[in-house]
């Protein structure tokens, strides 16, 4: 069996479809040995998550190890390039996000051609976003923030899991938006900006709800707003 194309799945409901995904082809050969998902971020951030609920859902839905190994870096482009250099057997796939649609525009030279190179596998699931600040910011709500925010110019930092992120272009827009300057700490994924966050070493974050819950449910950690229209159940 042999793919014409590398693999890749895009992060966004439902992993059934996978071992369904060329009836013609796979028959019930596939999987017939352990696969890898690749990450290009850390463990712990919403990506990595994602990936990991997958990999244990394939892995006893087909009695093949699925293994979810972690390539952060670049905004993603470690691990991607990754992918795009293994062989196209269907046993290398790629956890997508956000990032592999915008680096191409961000980043020049990349050393793989994302739509030439990879097909689309299942959209998997869709993030929901929230607004996190320390407990040290003296705000409980959106206005309040920005408020503070335009007191303090330049002196709040922001944490993205790197440039071109959703986070990061977000943010971004959030300032444009508002006209509060925030500066801008990137790091190689969500979980390290997370956890920069718990330590003081960054003020504010927009990220997906995913990698910060437990620290918010926990009080270590304040939630200002939501991006979803409807309030969250959480």
């Amino acid at each position: 069996m042999r793919f014409p194309r590398r693999t890749f799945m895009h992060l966004a409901a439902g992993a059934a479809a996978l071992p369904a995904m060329a009836p013609a082809s796979l028959a019930q050969t596939y999987p017939s040995r352990p696969a890898r998902i690749v990450v290009g971020f850390p463990a712990g951030g919403a990506t990595d998550i994602m990936a990991r609920l997958m990999s244990d859902w394939l892995t006893e839905r087909t009695g093949q190890q699925f293994i979810v190994e972690n390539k952060p870096g670049a905004s993603g482009s470690i691990g991607t390039e990754t992918v795009a250099k293994a062989a196209p057997d269907g046993y290398t796939l790629l956890q997508v996000v956000t990032p592999n649609a915008i680096n191409p525009a961000l980043f020049g030279n990349l050393p793989f051609d994302f739509v030439r190179d990879f097909v689309p596998v299942i959209y998997l699931a869709r993030l929901a976003y929230v607004v996190v600040v320390n407990p040290s910011v003296p705000a409980t709500t959106l206005p309040e923030l920005i408020a503070y925010a335009k007191a303090n110019p330049g002196k709040i930092n922001y944490g993205s899991a790197g440039a071109g992120t959703p986070q990061n272009i977000t943010c971004e827009l959030f300032k444009m938006m508002t006209g509060v300057n925030l500066v801008h700490v990137p790091y190689k994924g969500g979980a390290p900006a997370v956890a920069d966050l718990l330590a003081g070493h960054v003020q504010v974050i927009f990220a997906p709800i995913s990698e910060s819950i437990q620290q918010i449910k926990a009080g270590n950690l304040r939630a200002l707003a939501v991006a979803p229209a409807a309030r969250l159940d959480v």
